[in-house]
C-alpha cells in the first residue's frame, strides 16, 4: 500500500513569521539562467569578463543578431559548442516572443541571438554555485548502513553516503540560500553589467555611460519583480521609466543612477531572505515552506511542496509509488524531484523546467518538458522523458529512455551510463507535448555531447589540467534489452487524451527487437497451447510459471508497484 506523501498546500498552513505584504517590491534572480544556463567549456571562463565581453560587444556590433558562425569565429570555439551557446540561451529567456525561442529547430541560426542577451548569458558563466550543506550529524546517519526494508526482506544496498543524500535535502542548499547566493553575485557584479549594456554618449564633452529603456529591460534576463503570476516588467517597477509614454521614446538614464536603484533593491532583497529564514530557524518549522532546508530528521522527509515562484518540489519519496498529473500541478511551470529512492514517480504533465536530483534505484517518468530536464547525483536510477533538451550531470549506472529534441549533454563525473529511446506513452502525452513545444518526429537520442568532467562553476579547487579531460559518454542501451514501458490507466474507462501508442519512431534495430520478442513470446504461447498434457500437468506448469513470475516480480521489485497500484 503506497503512503501518499504529506501535501503541504494545507487549507490552514501555519502564517509565515515574516509576511511580505508586497512581494511585487521585492527584486528576485532568474533562477533558471543560473540553474539550467550554466556551460562547463573553459574557453567560456575568461581571465577578464568584462574586457573581453567589451571587445566582443564591439566586434559583433554591426549584426542585429548573432549566428553560431560568427559566435564560434568571434570566441575561437566548435559550431558545435557555438550552437549548444544558442540552444541553452533559448531555454532560459525570459521572453517567449524572442525569435530564437520561437524558431523552429532548422531555424535557430537564420533567428540567431540578441546580442545584450548573448552578452548576459556569457557574462554569468562566470557564476560560482554555492557549495551543498553538510548534514549536522552525518556520523549518526551514516551508522544506520546497510538498512533493511521491513517490505521485502531486501538489503538497502546504499553508501553511507546516499544515506546521507536520502535521508536530508542539507547536502542541497535550500532554495533561500541560492536566491541570496544568486543575488549577492549579481549585487557584486552588477556595475560591470550594466557597463556592458549601456552606450557611450557624450555630455558637455565628457563621456557618459547611458541606458535605454530597450537596453534596461534587457536585465530581465537576470532579475524579476514579483512572484509568479504577479511580475511586473523592470520598467514598470523602475521609476526612472515608469511613466513614460508609449508613443514617445524613453530619454535614456545614466548607468549610475540604474546601479544605485538596482543595488538598493537587491540590499532589501537580502535583508528579507536573511530575516525570513533567521526567524523560521528560531521558530516553529514549517513544512511547507521550500526556501528553508529540511530538517536533519528523515521523519517529514516525505512532502510535495508548491512555490510562489512556480515550483513544485517532490522529496523523499522512499519505497512507493508516486503520481502527479497535469491538474496536480497547475501553477506549477517546474518541478524538482528530490532524494527519492527505490520507487516509481510517474509526474505526466507539461512544464517547463525539471531537475531530478539525488535519487537512486528509481524509475521516474516525466511527461513533456519544453525547456529543459536536468539529472543529477543520481545512481541506478531510469529515467523516462520527452523534453526539447536534457543534461546529465555526475551520475552512475542510470539508464535514459529519451525523446529529445536537442543532443543529450553529458557532463562532470558521470559512470557507467546508458541511453535508450523513448519507450512510454500515456494519453495526454501528445497534448502536452504539444503545449510545451516538443516536436515527435526528432529524436536526438542518440547524438551525445560530452564536456567537462570538472565544472568551473563549483566553488571547488581542481587539479591543473584537469579541466581539459571530457566527460564519459553513454552507451546505447542493447536492442535486446529494450523493452516498452506501460504506464497505468488509474482512472478506468475512456482516458482523456488521444495518445494510443509511443509517439516517436523507434529506430530500426530497436523496432526489430521488438517484433522478435513478440514474435517469441507468440510461439511460446502455443507450443504451451499444444503441448500434450494432462489435467493435473497443465495446473503444476501453470503453479510453477506464477511462482517463477512471483519470483521475478520480488527481485526486480517490481512487487511493490503493484501492491502500491492496488492500493490507489
Amino acid at each position: 500500500m503506497t503512503t501518499e506523501p504529506t501535501s503541504t498546500t494545507d487549507p490552514n498552513p501555519d502564517p509565515d513569521p515574516i509576511p511580505n505584504p508586497n512581494s511585487s517590491s521585492l527584486i528576485h534572480p532568474r533562477r533558471e539562467p543560473f540553474e539550467h544556463g550554466l556551460l562547463p567549456i573553459p574557453k567560456l571562463i575568461f581571465p577578464d569578463t568584462t574586457q573581453t565581453l567589451t571587445q566582443l560587444k564591439h566586434k559583433l556590433s554591426p549584426l542585429n543578431r548573432v549566428n553560431s558562425s560568427s559566435l564560434a569565429d568571434s570566441l575561437q570555439i566548435s559550431t558545435d559548442h557555438a550552437r549548444l551557446i544558442l540552444d541553452t540561451l533559448a531555454s532560459v529567456l525570459n521572453s517567449e516572443s524572442d525569435p530564437l525561442v520561437k524558431a523552429q529547430p532548422d531555424e535557430v541560426d537564420s533567428a540567431g541571438a540578441d546580442l545584450r542577451d548573448l552578452i548576459l548569458f556569457l557574462y554569468i558563466q562566470s557564476y560560482k554555485k554555492l557549495l551543498p550543506r553538510t548534514h549536522k550529524d552525518a556520523a549518526a546517519v551514516a551508522d544506520v548502513w546497510p538498512s533493511t526494508s521491513a517490505f521485502d526482506g531486501y538489503l538497502s544496498a546504499l553508501s553511507p553516503l546516499q544515506l546521507v543524500r536520502s535521508n536530508s535535502r542539507r547536502l542541497m542548499p535550500s532554495q533561500a540560500d541560492e536566491e541570496a547566493h544568486q543575488l549577492s553575485y549579481l549585487q557584486k557584479h552588477m556595475a560591470n553589467i550594466l557597463s556592458l549594456l549601456a552606450e557611450s554618449v557624450e555630455v558637455e564633452g565628457e563621456e557618459s555611460l547611458v541606458l535605454s529603456m530597450e537596453g534596461f529591460e534587457h536585465l530581465g534576463f537576470l532579475v524579476q519583480f514579483g512572484d509568479k503570476g504577479s511580475e511586473v516588467t523592470l520598467s514598470q517597477a523602475a521609476p526612472f521609466f515608469a511613466n513614460s509614454d508609449p508613443d514617445m521614446p524613453a530619454v535614456p538614464v545614466p548607468a549610475t543612477q540604474v546601479l544605485d536603484w538596482i543595488s538598493q533593491n537587491i540590499a532589501s532583497a537580502l535583508e528579507h531572505i536573511t530575516e525570513r529564514i533567521s526567524a523560521k530557524e528560531n521558530g516553529p518549522a514549517n513544512s511547507s515552506d521550500p526556501d528553508v532546508a529540511m530538517a536533519d530528521a528523515c521523519a517529514s522527509s516525505i512532502k510535495t511542496s508548491p512555490s510562489a515562484r512556480g515550483s513544485c518540489f517532490i522529496e523523499g519519496i522512499s519505497k512507493s509509488s508516486f503520481v502527479k498529473q497535469a491538474l496536480d500541478l497547475k501553477g506549477s511551470s517546474s518541478v524538482k524531484v528530490l532524494n527519492c529512492h527505490d520507487s516509481i514517480l510517474y509526474i505526466l504533465a507539461p512544464l517547463r523546467y525539471a531537475t531530478v536530483y539525488g535519487c537512486s534505484d528509481a524509475t521516474i517518468v516525466l511527461g513533456a518538458v519544453g525547456k529543459a530536464v536536468r539529472i543529477e547525483h543520481c545512481e541506478r536510477v531510469h529515467v523516462i522523458t520527452a523534453a526539447k533538451r536534457v543534461c546529465i550531470a555526475n551520475c552512475r549506472e542510470c539508464v535514459f529512455f529519451l525523446g529529445v529534441n536537442q543532443r543529450p549533454l553529458m557532463v562532470g563525473d558521470n559512470h557507467k551510463l546508458q541511453v535508450a529511446p523513448y519507450n512510454t506513452f500515456y494519453s495526454e502525452l501528445e497534448e502536452h507535448m504539444a503545449d510545451v513545444g516538443i516536436h515527435a518526429n526528432i529524436n536526438r537520442w542518440d547524438e551525445t555531447l560530452s564536456l567537462g568532467v570538472v565544472d568551473p562553476h563549483d566553488s571547488l579547487s581542481h587539479s591543473a589540467g584537469v579541466s581539459d579531460v571530457q566527460a564519459e559518454s553513454a552507451a546505447h542501451l542493447d536492442p535486446d534489452h529494450f523493452t516498452n514501458f506501460l504506464i497505468p490507466n488509474w482512472f478506468g474507462g475512456e482516458s482523456p487524451g488521444s495518445t494510443k501508442d509511443n509517439p516517436f519512431q523507434l529506430p530500426e534495430a530497436y523496432m526489430a527487437s521488438q517484433q522478435r520478442n513478440l514474435k517469441n513470446l507468440e510461439e511460446t504461447k502455443q507450443i504451451l497451447r499444444e503441448v500434450p498434457l494432462e489435467e493435473n500437468q497443465k495446473r503444476e506448469l501453470s503453479s510453477a510459471l506464477h511462482l517463477l513470475f512471483k519470483d521475478w516480480l520480488y527481485a526486480s521489485g517490481n512487487i511493490r508497484q503493484l501492491y502500491c497500484l492496488q492500493g490507489d
